[in-house]
């Protein structure tokens, strides 16, 4: 008998009531430390007061309007994203998988209005996650997310992850877009190098094609900058962003540039409740704490340490870790067998962590996390190592 919740997720036995900064309080009284964050979406961590203030504040005056109106937090919102990004317009999502949706209509339509209907296709890379509606899973193209349910959205190329002679051959006069994510995260955390995301940039520029960066999970402060391309010093014509923006209020985002929207008019695209009066309040609190130049130089101190201690922990038992990998505080532990082994060790130690892709524990704690908790956290993974490493 089918339950009355869809049965799509393999869920752990848990059931958390109440969360406090790094920490989730299960059913039972049990206090977990938190390095999963949502997937990346409480960066701020669980019950941030600044954020509760900000939700309660716009709660008590008004939910929700529909865009058939101006919504002033809106607005304030979208300003604070152009002010900090290359972006000169942005489209108010409830998620990554909507923000993917846009980015390949604005894309395509881009082209439309240019006169080059034929310019539909949108290249992109093995072990990508764009999300799992139709444009999402056509993108990625893996057999994991697509088998069943086709036919899929044509229009998409897909060309294996790093290789550069593919990439150059496979753009032609159809190409409209390369979409990539700087930090690869269901794919296993996988940073394309900076040199590498300068080049696409190039290569972008040189075929007049648009450069899309599906920064949903790498983005709002998850790197150590505001968004994970500052790195390489390049800008997009087009991003997807969410989970972090949001601090755990249900909100996305697409920043592009003028000419990159140009296409996207009146009437083009639309949403119910994307950008709605309680989200963007939210997010508008969770932009002016990201922002703070001294709260990103914390992100990145923190992350220097997280790594040091992952390191010295992947000495420590050779027979679990292959290595670490990542950017900022969105790290990877590479396992040597599967990464449940040791996602549900961590359980027995009060530890959530996230698997991915590539035999791959993901490690995406709030930016809050304190110096002492990145200790602790690391203690719990040294004995749930120990544990896989008996087993």
């Amino acid at each position: 008998m089918i339950p009355s919740v869809l049965p799509t997720y393999s869920r752990a036995p848990l059931n958390f009531v109440k969360g406090e900064g790094t920490w989730l309080i299960e059913a039972d009284g049990r206090r977990f430390l938190d390095l999963g964050a949502g997937i990346a979406v409480n960066a701020l961590g669980h019950a941030n007061p600044e954020l509760v203030k900000a939700l309660t504040d716009q709660a008590q005056r008004l939910w929700h309007t529909s865009n058939l109106y101006q919504i002033p937090q809106q607005q304030a919102l979208a300003d604070k994203l152009v002010a900090h990004s290359f972006a000169d317009t942005v489209f108010f999502t409830n998620s990554g998988t909507e923000s993917c949706e846009l980015a390949v209509k604005m894309a395509r339509k881009h082209f439309y209005d240019k006169g080059e209907p034929d310019r539909v296709e949108i290249i992109t890379f093995s072990g990508s996650f764009h999300g799992r509606s139709a444009a999402g899973i056509a993108a990625a193209g893996s057999e994991k997310m697509t088998k069943g349910f086709g036919p899929l959205l044509p229009g998409f190329v897909h060309l294996e992850f790093g290789d550069h002679d593919a990439l150059r051959a496979a753009i032609t006069d159809t190409t409209c877009a390369v979409l990539v994510e700087p930090v690869q995260g269901e794919g296993g955390i996988r940073p394309v190098p900076d040199v590498c995301l300068k080049g696409l940039r190039d290569l972008c520029d040189e075929h007049g094609i648009l450069m899309i960066l599906d920064e949903v999970q790498c983005g709002v402060g998850r790197t150590g900058k505001l968004f994970a391309h500052e790195w390489a010093g390049v800008t997009p014509d087009i991003m997807m962003v969410a989970k972090g923006i949001g601090g755990g209020f249900p909100l996305g985002g697409v920043l592009a540039t003028e000419e990159a929207a140009s296409g996207m008019t009146a009437g083009t695209h639309g949403s119910t409740y994307g950008g709605n009066p309680l989200g963007c309040a939210v997010g508008c609190a969770v932009m002016d704490i990201v922002t703070d130049p001294a709260f990103l130089a914390e992100v990145n101190r923190k992350a220097g340490l997280l790594r040091q201690k992952l390191e010295g922990l992947v000495a420590s038992h050779p027979e679990v870790f292959d290595s670490v990998r990542g950017s900022g505080l969105m790290l990877g532990l590479k396992c040597k067998g599967e990464p449940a082994a040791l996602v549900k060790a961590g359980y027995a130690e009060e530890l959530l962590t996230v698997p991915a892709a590539g035999n791959v524990v993901r490690l995406l704690p709030p930016l809050t996390i304190t110096d002492a908790e990145l200790s602790e956290a690391v203690s719990r993974l040294d004995r749930a190592a120990a544990t896989v490493a008996a087993h």
